[in-house]
């Protein structure tokens, strides 16, 4: 190489050409591209190209040859000057290599893709869009068509974007760093819809990683690893409508009854292959709307690689998994569900992320998502790694992912995974594994300003009407309370206490219920502390728990009789439900992700009786303001008696807000019918017997009060009047109280 030719700039310091061949150069926009040569009617062109035999330099636009660049030094390297007597011009290179000839675009001809602006709020963490600007988005420069690449990396020392369009030489097309927020950014013209990619990163300690876009919004196949392009044309919803009814509805009052299903078993093909997102559309949308559910709760459909966490291990938290398709399907199945009056929730998993190569795991060769410090950064029972909360880039992209998916998928809410894991320290660790906080005490204050901002930030950046719902399972306060008085600001929370002790008193043989009357009393001592979800969910019926149906005692008919009951008892007790897939015809094997649900099971009368029977509490539910309207206010139930212990006998009223208008509910969880049962009633009047678990059609003995009582001006429980009933063996009655 000439001093001449280093002094004209026609080629690159020897330095430069060494460390961009051998992948180590973490500016190539100071050697490659155009630069001027101090001859104001020429410029230099370089170019890094593996495997070109012949590069020459064509004028945009016109096609006309502008010079023919020479191979300098390291193979791939091509300079030369070009006439310029204009100054600067865009251009084109013309390629002959082994594969013949071909034109393309210099991406060391583009200027710099982030804005001022994107760059300060990324270093700031406030960046509420940072999905738009970061990942890979078709865009079109100076007439030039291609994709955007941009990936947060601030300890790399170099960063290259990589797939089949380079044949995934990381030497290629690395990316220029943004030193204001530890962006990279790259524009790659001619790289369009469809492109697999990945990052490759160089550490400082000069390893190599190859890591998968943290924004993707689609991903390959699993078990491939690598992160997919999108188009950029807009989806075109139709749900306008449900979207301004959502807006001004007030969903602690409102109906809210969930389906929860895992999309990957729910049903399948003939051959054990899945259904799509179309296909669920079709199937699943009409099903759940006929048996009147408000709302589907997906199992998180992020893009995992492992299909046995059911997608709680998350390894792309923008991309819908390619299991069931693109991301429009998904988003023509949430279209879908609203037309049919259907919302949609979203398992989201803010607690942990897997350790996979390809994954956030030192991302940049340091521990960039997660704590260096194992004591704070891993989940020994998960083998996962935590979110280092208290890091704001981190805590940016969390929050920017809850929105994305309720602002581009039309979600009307997230139910936020292991809450509990977020805010202990010493969650699932033994002494000495964890690390206190500055106080000396184990809540991690890093997770509890977090999910405050979260909840913030989703209740005034996302559509108007998404409710943020938390599986938290302990008893730390004010879950469901906003953070401006020191509540997490969630809009609910599941009641797992309910859960665990109403279904251990389900277990329990019928003759050993009266010892154990608590177990369902006590849950309404605190019942009104929170916005509580009343789950049956995937958790109960896995790992060996068996299913619903399974849990209950007795012969076949007595367990069939326990189940309609208990879920007789979950609808009306004060509480949002949510029931996992399966439990509405009960099902008789464990939960299987594997496979799809037992639909056989629908040929036996008594299995279509359970669903008939979930149907028609759904539709109660709906239509009963009593049921739902003040299912978290403590003036919307009142015991009748709850201290029947020894027959195993409750009864309650429900009210909505009109006091007047309320429900009687009484359930016997005993297989002995009681014959003239007294409960107190608050007027007098025909009560109409609106629902009996034990009905015929529903597989029971069809034993009943034949469809209504009248009051007895008889004093009872403290109340004017009551009721002489029947109360069939190990079943639930609802009863419509006359207008007052």
């Amino acid at each position: 190489m000439s001093d001449q030719a280093l002094r004209c700039g026609t080629a690159p310091a020897a330095d430069d050409a060494e460390r961009l061949h051998r992948g180590e150069h973490a500016d190539p926009w100071s050697v490659l591209g155009m630069h001027a040569t101090g001859d104001p009617h020429r410029e230099a062109v370089r170019c890094f190209l593996p495997g070109a035999r012949r590069v020459e330099v064509l004028e945009h636009g016109s096609g006309r040859l502008r010079g023919v660049l020479s191979p300098v030094g390291a193979a791939g390297f091509f300079a030369g000057t070009v006439a310029a007597a204009e100054g600067r011009f865009a251009y084109r290179l013309r390629v002959h290599d082994a594969h013949g000839v071909r034109e393309m675009d210099d991406p060391y001809a583009f200027p710099p893709l982030l804005g001022e602006l994107d760059c300060h709020l990324l270093a700031e963490g406030s960046h509420w869009r940072a999905y738009e600007v970061l990942g890979a988005h078709p865009r079109r420069l100076d007439g030039v068509d291609g994709m955007a690449f941009a990936v947060w990396a601030p300890n790399a020392g170099r960063v290259s974007v990589v797939g089949p369009f380079n044949r995934w030489d990381g030497r290629v097309h690395v990316m220029r760093r943004r030193f204001e927020c530890g962006v990279w950014e790259i524009f790659v013209p001619g790289v369009g819809a469809g492109e697999l990619y990945k990052f490759e990163v160089r550490t400082r300690g000069g390893s190599i990683v190859l890591k998968s876009d943290p924004y993707a919004f689609a991903a390959e196949l699993p078990p491939g690893t690598a992160s997919r392009t999108c188009g950029a044309t807009p989806f075109a919803w139709s749900d306008q409508a449900w979207m301004a009814r959502r807006a001004s509805a007030t969903p602690r009052s409102a109906p809210l009854a969930i389906y929860e299903v895992h999309l990957g078993s729910w049903r399948r093909h003939p051959d054990g292959s899945p259904l799509d997102y179309d296909e669920l559309a079709d199937a699943l949308v009409p099903y759940a709307q006929e048996l009147g559910f408000t709302h589907l709760e997906l199992l998180p459909v992020n893009e995992h690689p492992f299909g046995g966490s059911w997608g709680y291990q998350p390894t792309a938290l923008f991309a819908p998994s390619a299991r069931w398709g693109a991301p429009d399907g998904l988003r023509r199945f949430v279209d879908r569900c609203h037309a049919a009056g259907l919302g949609v929730l979203l398992d989201w998993v803010p607690a942990h992320f897997p350790r996979d190569a390809h994954g956030l795991e030192r991302f940049d060769g340091s521990c960039l998502y997660e704590h260096e410090d194992p004591r704070l950064g891993y989940h020994a029972e998960w083998g996962t790694s935590a979110y280092n909360y208290g890091r704001r880039e981190v805590a940016n992209f969390l929050i920017v992912n809850a929105l994305y998916w309720l602002r581009e998928f039309h979600l009307d809410g997230l139910r936020v995974d292991a809450v509990a894991s977020m805010l202990y320290l010493d969650y699932a660790r033994a002494p000495g594994q964890w690390l206190p906080n500055r106080h000396g005490g184990r809540e991690n204050l890093e997770a509890v300003a977090f999910l405050r901002r979260f909840n913030e930030i989703v209740h005034t950046e996302a559509p108007a009407g998404a409710v943020t719902i938390a599986e938290e399972s302990t008893a730390w306060p004010m879950v469901t309370r906003p953070a401006y008085v020191g509540g997490l600001g969630f809009d609910f929370k599941w009641n797992m206490g309910w859960m665990n002790d109403t279904l251990a008193y389900m277990r329990r043989d019928p003759v050993h219920r009266c010892y154990h009357h608590d177990q369902l009393t006590f849950g309404l001592l605190y019942a009104f502390s929170e916005n509580f979800v009343l789950p049956l969910s995937h958790d109960e019926v896995v790992y060996g728990k068996g299913s619903l149906l399974g849990k209950m005692p007795g012969d076949r008919w007595q367990r069939l009789a326990n189940l309609r009951l208990y879920l007789a008892f979950q609808y009306t007790q004060p509480g949002k439900k949510l029931l996992f897939m399966g439990g509405e015809f009960a099902q008789e094997r464990e939960w299987d992700h594997d496979g799809e649900l037992d639909w056989h099971l629908l040929t036996d009368p008594d299995h279509r009786g359970m669903q008939r029977l979930v149907r028609d509490l759904n539709r109660l539910h709906r239509t009963l303001g009593s049921l739902h309207r003040r299912d978290c206010e403590g003036d919307g139930f009142q015991w009748i008696d709850c201290s029947d212990s020894a027959q195993s006998v409750l009864a309650w009223r429900r009210m909505g807000d009109d006091p007047r208008e309320c429900v009687v509910v009484a359930c016997n969880f005993t297989p002995v019918p009681r014959l003239g049962y007294r409960i107190g009633v608050p007027r007098p009047g025909h009560y109409r017997e609106a629902f009996n678990s034990d009905a015929r059609d529903y597989g029971g003995s069809g034993m009943g009060n034949g469809g209504g009582v009248s009051a007895d001006e008889l004093p009872w429980h403290g109340m004017p009047c009551s009721l002489a009933l029947t109360l069939p063996p190990l079943a639930a009655l609802i009863l419509l109280a006359p207008a007052a």
